[in-house]
């Protein structure tokens, strides 16, 4: 992973994110060709989550030197206040005040490192065509029939209807791997579509999620139990995930291969991780990264599993939509591979066992 900045200067970016929150939303906020003030109420804290959310990914190019995480997100940005009828010129000035605030506030190097990194991205935001460039959710396995019951289900918050769409699947012969990736992993990339789309509310966005890991819960306890393999994994999100239903998935299909398994869920404390894998010692620890910024913790995880356990730390593999949108970042991090999906996981899994038992 090749970081723009060092170790102090990093420190320094990450001790300036609150102040450069502040500082900027107070500039924002006094002018009014930003479309905050068109928010009500809510405006000026929905000004403090933009500001802070792009300075993550901001964060984020700075430590992996992958500045199209960035550009992608900003276009993402764009198209999300398009569809809610906001404008998007302030995106741009945004970026430029961002600049010249670090700018100011670091020491000459890193300022002008951080400044030029914002004006790079801003100028490949300008320079992508829409038409061609623009950001795409990672595909989804391909939808069966029964998908689009299930989704209309979790909107309507039916867990009753879910589990039973769930259950006829599993009952004409496919197993719940199959089912997970057939019907709730499209329905779930669907509704967060809609979202996008200002077809949903963040409620209801919230409640699909719920019902669909409280179906996957019960329907697990519907599958047939598989004889043990005697390998353990770990999984769990890291630190700042939240999104943790592609892991519940993953954590399924390593339990019906055999595997014994340990799911911390979601937004796992990389001191606590680092203690459950040294106190369990698993064969393999699968992480989930949600977005570019969080693989500082990845980073973080597994040097203090190298400083404590040396060869003896577990294999370890990545997984999210941060990593299925770029691959590449699996391998700039040091993880042994990477995953799409929860079979693909198990198939790697398997074979990076196999080598470590030869």
């Amino acid at each position: 992973m090749t970081s723009l900045l060092n170790s102090p200067g990093m420190q320094r970016f990450s001790e300036l994110q609150p102040i450069a929150v502040n500082t900027l939303a107070a500039r924002i906020l006094r002018d009014p060709a930003f479309p905050y003030a068109q928010l009500g109420s809510g405006g000026p804290q929905a000004c403090h989550d933009d500001l802070s959310f792009h300075l993550e990914f901001l964060r984020g190019v700075l430590e992996c030197g992958l500045s199209q995480t960035m550009v992608e997100y900003l276009l993402w940005f764009k198209d999300v206040l398009t569809v809610r009828g906001l404008p998007t010129e302030h995106i741009v000035t945004t970026l430029d005040w961002m600049a010249e605030f670090y700018s100011g506030q670091m020491a000459n190097d890193d300022g002008k490192t951080v400044a030029q990194t914002v004006l790079s991205v801003r100028d490949s935001y300008l320079a992508s065509d829409p038409e061609s460039n623009h950001p795409s959710p990672p595909l989804a396995p391909v939808p069966w029939p029964e998908a689009d019951a299930f989704q209309a289900a979790l909107l309507a918050g039916d867990r009753h209807e879910s589990l039973a769409i769930v259950r006829r699947c599993m009952a004409s012969g496919n197993s719940l791997i199959e089912t997970e990736l057939h019907v709730v992993q499209p329905a779930l990339y669907r509704i967060g579509e809609k979202w996008q789309q200002n077809q949903v509310t963040v409620a209801q966005e919230h409640l699909a999620t719920a019902v669909a890991q409280a179906v996957m819960t019960s329907a697990l306890m519907m599958s047939q139990p598989v004889p043990p393999i005697g390998k353990k994994v770990l999984l769990a999100c890291v630190e700042g995930n939240d999104h943790a239903v592609g892991l519940q998935m993953v954590a399924d299909a390593f339990l019906l291969s055999g595997w014994e398994v340990k799911n911390l869920g979601a937004n796992t404390l990389s001191q606590a991780l680092v203690e459950q894998v040294i106190a369990w010692r698993p064969n393999l620890l699968g992480l989930s990264v949600s977005f570019p910024q969080q693989l500082h913790a990845v980073r973080s995880v597994m040097a203090e599993l190298d400083s404590h356990l040396g060869q003896a730390r577990p294999a370890v593999i990545v997984g999210g939509l941060a990593i299925n949108r770029f691959k590449q970042l699996a391998t700039a991090v040091g993880a042994a591979g990477t995953a799409s999906d929860a079979q693909v996981a198990t198939d790697m899994a398997m074979s990076l066992v196999r080598e470590l038992d030869t």
